[in-house]
């Protein structure tokens, strides 16, 4: 006879070999959960690059939109075009889709040997700090509302 455990008990396997298909598993698992609480998600990728005259990459950002947020995910500009207003231009063509998409907000983080001061420059407001994360250092998150 098997004991309350025993038939409780389900036989797992952890397995750290993860195949595309079994991502979307969890994914849609994940989002079919929180959809029912909350609603559609309407997540759409945001993908931007800006290209020099002679087509080669000097920046991008992306991110997403889902639930009538942004979230920059990352934002790389290259030191050869830094400081001339690029990394600006392309959170503003973010926003702006942001806005189109029906965003209120935005949210993105950032470690402390990046780029807080220039967000914030954007109107990006600090709500949270962690410690540590990489050691020896911090992230920090920050957010900002969408003006229509």
């Amino acid at each position: 006879m098997k004991s309350s455990d025993d038939a409780n008990s389900l036989d797992f396997r952890i397995d750290e070999r993860v195949e595309p298909a079994d991502e979307a598993v969890v994914v849609r698992g994940l989002l079919a959960f929180n959809e029912a609480r909350i609603g559609p998600s309407g997540e759409q990728p945001v993908k931007f690059v800006a290209r020099d005259s002679a087509g080669a990459v000097v920046g991008g950002i992306l991110g997403h939109t889902r639930w009538r947020w942004l979230y920059i995910a990352k934002l790389w500009v290259d030191e050869g075009v830094r400081g001339r207003g690029l990394g600006a231009q392309l959170m503003e063509a973010a926003e702006a889709l942001a806005r189109s998409r029906g965003c209120t907000d935005v949210s993105l983080d950032t470690f402390d040997y990046q780029a807080r001061p220039f967000y914030e420059k954007l109107g990006y407001e600090l709500f949270g700090t962690l410690e540590g994360y990489p050691p020896g250092s911090r992230q920090y998150y920050l957010r900002k509302r969408l003006r229509t």
